[in-house]
């Protein structure tokens, strides 16, 4: 039996791992880095395609008790099926990492030895979603990863109804786009003239506010305020630090945290948090400087090549 959060019930959107065309990155070494033993808990908060799951299923089999979260009911499924073949302890529960304290206790479980957090959106979500993720497709610009509601707030709603200086502040402080300003402009010029519905409507109202050099750059203009965008419809900051302040309490003494980031808003705030806490005296760093991709992951999956992993270990 899967244990549902209430909260979650609908068939959410995953950021995390998917099944087919997604390569998990960093897998050894994040697993590796947390250093896990037999009778070990551990948390995979956000699970997809099971990538880190079936590899502590693999190594330790059933003396280590894996407990995952995701918010897509889809890779649950996916993710029950695949480790069910598995020498394995497992318990699948929909819903946020955020709720990672009700998610464990729904289990039985008050404490855990491990805690993963893979904050990457997969290949397969990125291409296929239909959701406005990507500005390669033209899609409609939901960009969430709920379902569609009267409640749900889109990246639609905010460019066609939230005020320049909270789009412009909202673009530079999710991704640190230095055109910011500009951008957020064009925005609330073009949708005078008509809403702004599609991938493709944004992307050309970035095009004409960017300089031409900026146009022509090794990285797509537009990917800093899509990033920017999805970060700000999904909450994602927020639930990032809500769920190392929880992960934190829930982990044991001598048990590691261990988070891979993919821009720099979200690595910020990883490193801050481990800082405090080794500042604090509440935990030793297993890793000062980030571990980043080698080549030969970088040259099979070249959207690896962002990602940074840090691990900390509690000592209190």
């Amino acid at each position: 039996m899967i244990p549902v959060d209430n909260k979650k019930t609908e068939n959410e959107i995953s950021m995390s791992k998917s099944t087919t065309g997604h390569k998990t990155v960093l897998l050894n070494e994040a697993i590796d880095g947390l250093n896990l033993k037999p009778s070990a808990v551990y948390f995979d908060g956000t699970l997809g395609g099971a990538g880190h799951s079936a590899k502590v299923c693999s190594e330790f089999g059933g003396s280590v008790h894996v407990i995952a979260t995701d918010r897509d009911a889809g890779a649950i499924a996916r993710a029950q099926e695949k480790l069910s073949k598995l020498n394995c302890k497992f318990d699948l529960v929909l819903s946020d990492y955020r709720n990672i304290d009700t998610a464990i206790k729904s289990v039985g479980v008050l404490k855990v030895d491990a805690i993963l957090l893979d904050l990457g959106l997969s290949s397969d979500q990125l291409d296929t979603s239909g959701r406005g993720f990507t500005f390669k497709n033209n899609e409609p610009l939901l960009m969430t990863f709920a379902e569609k509601g009267s409640d749900v707030i889109t990246a639609e709603t905010i460019l066609n109804n939230w005020g320049e200086e909270t789009i412009a502040d909202i673009i530079y402080a999710y991704a640190d786009e230095r055109y910011s300003r500009r951008i957020a402009k064009a925005i609330v010029l073009a949708r005078k003239n008509k809403e702004i519905k599609t991938t493709f409507d944004l992307v050309e109202i970035i095009e004409s506010a960017v300089p031409a050099f900026y146009r022509k750059g090794r990285i797509h203009c537009a990917t800093k305020t899509f990033q920017a965008l999805r970060v700000a419809v999904n909450d994602e900051i927020s639930a990032l630090k809500e769920g190392m302040e929880k992960g934190w309490d829930l982990l044991n003494t001598n048990g590691r945290m261990a988070i891979i980031s993919f821009h720099s808003v979200e690595d910020r705030e990883v490193k801050n948090f481990f800082r405090d806490k080794s500042n604090g005296g509440e935990g030793i760093l297993i890793n000062k400087k980030p571990i980043i991709p080698g080549d030969k992951e970088i040259s099979e999956n070249s959207r690896s090549r962002s990602a940074k992993l840090r691990i900390i270990q509690k000592t209190i």
